[in-house]
């Protein structure tokens, strides 16, 4: 099929590669020309495993191209994605103003019948404004159908997670659209079950799921103070509670709070959608409570270790909000830097992919290290806030010799196991053990 994403972000570059890796032929469109022009040169503008090969693969194949024209995109495509940013507001809500911006545009360049399908993360109902913002701009007796098709990517994995989906959730209005879209996800159909469903339920399925999932972490950190207020190991906890099939073991991992640009803007957008349906869902408010919380804990614990922070050097060991990606947005990092920062604690930080990103967020008083090593150098304390593999694997006599006596290490991501490091010789403390 020939298909379009107008946005190239990380959902619609890695969609629009991962469309024409299954076999179709398709335009991602931006009006950023500076990010087209990097593309087209073979350039990838974010950091994700398998993306870059499978761009310049599909490039070659005649496959994938690149545009910022979306009248020509429209032209030659069946299907039109709008995977825009919608970004959050300062009340929490999703600010719609690309989605209605390209909506206007996809209307007043409507060459025929076309699909438009909402690849974004939006508002349940947002459908029924592309709807009406589409009616209003295209021309009369245009012939078009709205579509609702969320993505659940995780960043790090979103190439595989594309072609091997747990499943693929299609809103529709016709049958029209509907065989439009199971056309287009044929490829994947003896792979996972397809579910199609109409436009509200589509648009909701997406915010119901991001938010259980920050539920879900935020609950096993809240079991975490419990398990450090006594002799349990949330750990074990963690493990003993997955191994039951209705409750499954992910997303029961303990830490240093969520942050990326899916959980903590999804969690406002659905506080906010249900404020406005009527419903205040004070569930979630307290799942947005915890995770603040969870953030906060992490410089008292180190001020548990060196009791003042004020001229302690402190190094820190992943900036990106997860680790495989070089994404800054809403990382537990920023507001824990800051706040150490606040204490005059002075920070020497290392991450394998996302320190230029950092440069632009956090305060210019972080030195950047080139790795784990040269950031433990003299400090005070180690500070694990992303579990990179390659912090995983570190040297611990290296990081031992490095640090200043006693070498102190916080662990947000419970990399290590307690007694082992005491063993060490590390003074040594993670999460909820």
């Amino acid at each position: 099929m020939k298909t379009a994403i107008v946005g190239t972000g990380y959902v619609g570059l890695v969609s629009g590669t991962c469309f024409a890796e299954l076999g179709h032929e398709v335009i991602c469109v931006d009006n950023n020309e500076e990010k087209i022009k990097v593309l087209r040169e073979g350039g990838i503008p974010i950091y994700e495993p398998e993306l870059k090969e499978l761009v310049e693969k599909n490039v070659k194949a005649g496959k994938l191209s690149f545009s910022t024209d979306i009248k020509e995109a429209l032209k030659k495509s069946d299907v039109i994605f709008v995977a825009v940013n919608t970004p959050p507001l300062p009340d929490g809500s999703a600010d719609l103003c690309y989605v209605e911006d390209v909506s206007k545009e996809i209307a007043q360049n409507l060459p025929g019948y076309r699909v438009i399908v909402s690849k974004s993360t939006v508002p349940v109902e947002t459908g029924k404004w592309i709807k009406k913002t589409i009616d209003r701009y295209a021309p009369d007796g245009a012939e078009y159908d709205v579509a609702s098709n969320p993505e659940f990517l995780r960043e790090g994995k979103a190439v595989y997670d594309f072609l091997n989906p747990d499943r693929v959730v299609i809103g529709v209005e016709s049958d029209r659209a509907k065989e439009k879209m199971l056309e287009l996800y044929k490829p994947l159909k003896d792979k996972t079950e397809i579910l199609v469903t109409n436009i509200e339920s589509a648009e909701l399925i997406k915010h119901a799921s991001n938010s259980f999932l920050a539920m879900k972490i935020s609950y096993i950190n809240a079991i975490a103070k419990i398990c450090e207020r006594t002799e349990a190991d949330v750990e074990e906890v963690a493990r003993g509670m997955g191994l039951d099939e209705r409750i499954g073991k992910h997303f029961l991992q303990a830490g240093a709070g969520f942050g990326g640009s899916c959980f903590p803007k999804d969690l406002s957008a659905f506080i906010d959608i249900a404020g406005k349906l009527g419903y205040d869902f004070s569930l979630l408010k307290e799942v947005e409570k915890i995770n603040a919380a969870q953030k906060k804990g992490m410089v008292e614990k180190c001020k548990s270790m060196l009791w003042n922070l004020n001229g302690k050097k402190i190094a820190v060991l992943g900036l990106a909000f997860k680790p495989d990606t070089d994404d800054m947005r809403n990382a537990p990092s920023i507001d824990i830097i800051n706040d150490l920062l606040q204490e005059g604690a002075l920070l020497r930080a290392c991450d394998p992919q996302a320190s230029e990103n950092a440069k632009k967020i956090l305060p210019d008083s972080v030195t950047y290290c080139a790795d784990a090593y040269e950031a433990a150098q003299g400090c005070d304390l180690l500070l694990i806030i992303t579990d990179w593999e390659e912090y995983q694997q570190m040297d611990l006599g290296r990081i031992k010799k490095a640090l200043n006596d006693p070498p102190s290490i916080v662990d947000g991501r419970n990399v290590f196991e307690p007694g082992e490091m005491k063993k060490r010789g590390f003074n040594y403390t993670g999460v909820g053990r």
